[in-house]
């Protein structure tokens, strides 16, 4: 445990590649500080599909959420730009491979599957919970592009282009609380940009 522990300890210091190839400075937000912010988001859209009468294992969206950056630890992390050279399979393997090294220790206990089968699962988005998951990574991007509009950084519309065709994967009552929370996040978007004397 401590092994993996300690490794983990540098994504508190990773910086999130995105924000530095567009000149956001040093320190802005760390890939911890996204897993935070993922955890967090996929906690409220499991509860309130979950309130709405749609089945969600809560405890499996939290866990998947825990660990969906932890293969960053290894590879660093692979801005989208990235992905467009080196192609989306690649870097699932690469991720992969990195994640199973790293839950490696765990292999005695048996716990190695269950971590690998929640990141496969994750990377998969066969599951209710892996697209909730990969919805709160979505929202939470969105909410940190939105934190650095509203202090003034501009040239950042990339993020928003094209979201509700990012085709997450999620219908029904899940797919309906995702969509109310991106209109609500290009709501306040358009209030700030407005505020600020933009489109």
């Amino acid at each position: 445990m401590i092994s993996t522990l300690i490794e983990l300890q540098r994504l508190k210091g990773l910086e999130r590649t995105g924000w530095m190839l567009r000149g956001i400075a040093q320190g802005a937000e760390s890939v911890a500080d996204h897993s935070y912010g993922v955890v967090v988001a996929a906690m409220l859209l499991a509860d309130e599909v979950a309130a709405r009468g749609v089945h969600v294992d809560v405890e499996r969206v939290l866990r998947m959420a825990v660990v969906h950056d932890w293969a960053e630890a290894r590879v660093g992390d692979m801005p989208r730009t990235a992905t467009e050279y080196f192609g989306s399979e690649a870097r699932k393997r690469a991720e992969g491979a990195a994640f199973k090294d790293m839950v490696a220790p765990f292999r005695v206990s048996g716990l190695m599957e269950k971590y690998v089968a929640l990141h496969d699962d994750y990377e998969e988005r066969e599951s209710l919970e892996s697209r909730l998951v990969k919805a709160a990574d979505v929202i939470d991007l969105l909410v940190q592009t939105l934190s650095f509009e509203r202090a003034g950084v501009r040239g950042l519309d990339e993020f928003w282009d094209g979201i509700a065709e990012r085709g997450l994967g999620i219908d029904g009552v899940a797919g309906e609380v995702v969509s109310e929370v991106l209109g609500q996040l290009a709501e306040e978007r358009r209030r700030v940009l407005s505020a600020q004397g933009g489109v």
